[in-house]
């Protein structure tokens, strides 16, 4: 019956440092780990008696708290944490190929989005309100942030 304990004791701590370590806020690894190291003892209790049971709950507690603080001090979280901040944006100097007055094709309906192709280069365009089928040859009124503002040419 001991190993039973102690093997149950075990895989309760292996998942709390599974939840803590590798996958945090998961919650069902530690929630796991929580019901086996209480499993582990109950059962010491049933079996050894109160002293016993004390000494495993103390222990197993203490030995848990000391788990927790050395990986919080030790570093370990960084091995696992992002260094690097990502700079860039979505479509980021995409519309300086294009400019005021360019002449293009749209390639799908424009309602009032669509897309428009300038220069060999399919981009995202926005007519002004109206819808314009495919294969219409439209002209740039007006580049505002990331929209390309458009219009049929007559």
């Amino acid at each position: 019956m001991l190993f039973i304990i102690v093997s149950v004791l075990i895989i309760g701590l292996i998942l709390i440092v599974i939840e803590i370590l590798f996958i945090p806020g998961t919650t069902l690894v530690g929630l796991l780990g929580l019901g086996f190291s209480i499993a582990g003892i109950i059962l010491t209790y049933g079996h050894y008696g109160n002293e016993i049971g004390l000494y495993v709950l103390v222990g197993t507690s203490a030995l848990k708290l000391a788990l927790l603080i050395y990986s919080l001090r030790s570093g370990l979280w960084t091995k696992f944490s992002l260094k690097t901040a990502i700079t860039s944006k979505v479509n980021e100097g995409l519309n300086d190929n294009v400019q005021v007055h360019e002449i293009g094709t749209t390639v799908s309906t424009l309602r009032p989005v669509g897309k428009a192709r300038f220069n060999n280069l399919e981009l995202e365009v926005k007519s002004i309100g109206k819808y314009i089928p495919p294969g219409v040859h439209i002209r740039v009124v007006e580049i505002v942030s990331n929209q390309i503002i458009v219009e049929p040419t007559n």
